[in-house]
C-alpha cells in the first residue's frame, strides 16, 4: 500500500468505487543545520519507497483471472477496473500491460483490454511443455533426495488440499504453484523454477468453454499432490513418473 498526503487502497471488486491519488515514495529530509556534530557530514538524503499498489492490482487481477470474474473475449477498460478495485486507471493499466506481456489479455486500442480466449489445445500444449520439463526432474529427484527433504513440504501439499475444499480457486492456484516450485527447487535450478511457474501460471487461466474450476476437480488435482508426495517419500521412481505424467494430463495443475 502506498501512503502519503492520500493513498490507494486495493478492493475487492465487489467493493465501493473510491480513488485517490498515491504518491510512490515519500522524501525523508535533511536534518537541520546545528541539529549533527561538529564536523560530522549531514545524513544522507532517503527516499524510502512504499509498497507497489501496481503489484497488489496485479495480483488482484490474477485471481480475478482465476475465479472466472474476468470473462474471456469480455472488452474491460482501466477506468472501470480502477472503479471496482477503488484506485486510480494508472496502476490497473500498468498492470494489465504485464498481463498482455504474459499472454492472459490483450491490449484493445482506445478501449482496453480483452481477455484471452484460450481452447483445450493451449491447455494440452502447456500441459505437455511442462511435462517435458517437470518429469524428469522430478524423477531423478525421487533417486537423490532423502525422505526428510520431502516431508518438509507436507505443509504445502496440505494447503493445496485445504484451499480445494474450500472452493478457494485463487487461494489454490497459488497454493498449486508453490508446491511445484518447492519441488523443482530441490533440483537448485533457479531458471528451471522460473520457467516453470510462468508455464504454470499460464495453464491456470480459465477456458473460454469453461472459465471456472470445478470444485471437484481441485480436490482430484490436490489429492494428486498428496499422492505424489507419498510417492517421492518412498523413493519409488515408477511411480512418480506414472503421477506426474497423469497429474500434467489429467488437469494441468
Amino acid at each position: 500500500m502506498e501512503q502519503g498526503r492520500a493513498r490507494e487502497e486495493v478492493r475487492p471488486p465487489h467493493a465501493s468505487a473510491a480513488s485517490a491519488t498515491a504518491h510512490s515514495s515519500v522524501r525523508v529530509p535533511e536534518q537541520a543545520r546545528g541539529e549533527h556534530t561538529h564536523g560530522e557530514p549531514p545524513p544522507p538524503r532517503v527516499v524510502v519507497q512504499r509498497h507497489s499498489v501496481r503489484g497488489q492490482i496485479l495480483e488482484a487481477l490474477r485471481a480475478a483471472l482465476v475465479d472466472g470474474e474476468l470473462i474471456p473475449g469480455q472488452v474491460y477498460s482501466a477506468p472501470a477496473l480502477g472503479a471496482r478495485f477503488g484506485v486510480s486507471a494508472t496502476p490497473v493499466r500498468e498492470a494489465m500491460q504485464q498481463l498482455a506481456v504474459e499472454g492472459a489479455v490483450e491490449v484493445v486500442p482506445n478501449r482496453g483490454f480483452r481477455v484471452a480466449e484460450r481452447g483445450p489445445r493451449e491447455l494440452a500444449e502447456l500441459a505437455e511443455v511442462r511435462a517435458l520439463i517437470e518429469v524428469p526432474v522430478m524423477v531423478r529427484l525421487a533417486r537423490t533426495v532423502p525422505p526428510a527433504g520431502w516431508c518438509a513440504l507436507r505443509p504445502l501439499a496440505d494447503a493445496t488440499v485445504a484451499a480445494a475444499a474450500s472452493g478457494d480457486r485463487a487461494g489454490y492456484a497459488e497454493a498449486d504453484r508453490a508446491f511445484h516450485g518447492a519441488v523443482l527447487a530441490l533440483s537448485g535450478n533457479a531458471q528451471l523454477v522460473t520457467v516453470a511457474d510462468e508455464l504454470h501460471r499460464r495453464s491456470q487461466w480459465p477456458l473460454e468453454t469453461n472459465p471456472v474450476t470445478r470444485r471437484a476437480d481441485l480436490l482430484a488435482d490436490a489429492a494428486e499432490h498428496t499422492a505424489l508426495l507419498d510417492a517421492l517419500i518412498a523413493q519409488d521412481v515408477m511411480v512418480v513418473q506414472s503421477l506426474v505424467r497423469e497429474h500434467f494430463t489429467g488437469s494441468g495443475g
